[in-house]
């Protein structure tokens, strides 16, 4: 891994400011890019909590070696469960790397141990957008809750493919 004196003055200059950006809008303020810092989960869910951190590196690990387990197995038999399985493990592996990269790579912190950084990271949510039919605005999200969303949804569609062919079938 690299370390901070390792890291160009320039790279750190710009890493810092990247935390000091004011959100950018667009398309009329529906969708904005922004910077939130979230040690939680979706929503936010346990942002800020103690036993969040531990949580939550240990969930995604556990999730990476499930769905690896899983497509040896091979559950993911079709072309859509593969591509869900795809997108559900470069979801899962982009937020765990998001989650170490901030508590260990970025160098704007002080000089900690090793398991107060690793305690000490989180996922940078930067896509913001407001709904405008309800004037609803959504929490923010990254590309890999995206992956992770249209994984649910590909998977959501495939079971009920699946049951109806299993229906189809006769006994």
């Amino acid at each position: 891994m690299a370390q901070f004196q390792d890291l160009n003055p320039n790279t750190v200059d710009a890493l810092n400011r990247l935390r000091e950006l004011e959100p950018i809008s667009f398309l009329d303020g529906t969708m904005n890019i922004t910077r939130v810092h979230n040690t939680g989960v979706a929503f936010g869910l346990g942002n800020g909590t103690a036993w969040s951190s531990y949580l939550f590196l240990a969930i995604p690990v556990l999730a990476i070696v499930a769905l690896v387990v899983l497509y040896r197995k091979n559950f993911f038999h079709t072309v859509w469960l593969k591509l869900a399985y795809v997108l559900l493990l470069a979801g899962v592996a982009g937020n765990l790397t998001d989650r170490l990269m901030q508590g260990f790579l970025i160098p704007y912190e002080q000089p900690h141990g090793f398991f107060t950084k690793l305690m000490n990271g989180y996922v940078v949510d930067f896509i913001d957008v407001t709904i405008p039919l309800f004037n609803y605005r959504w929490p923010a999200f990254n590309v890999a809750d995206s992956c992770i969303f249209v994984a649910a949804i590909i998977f959501f569609i495939a079971s009920i493919f699946s049951a109806r062919k299993k229906e189809e079938k006769p006994s």
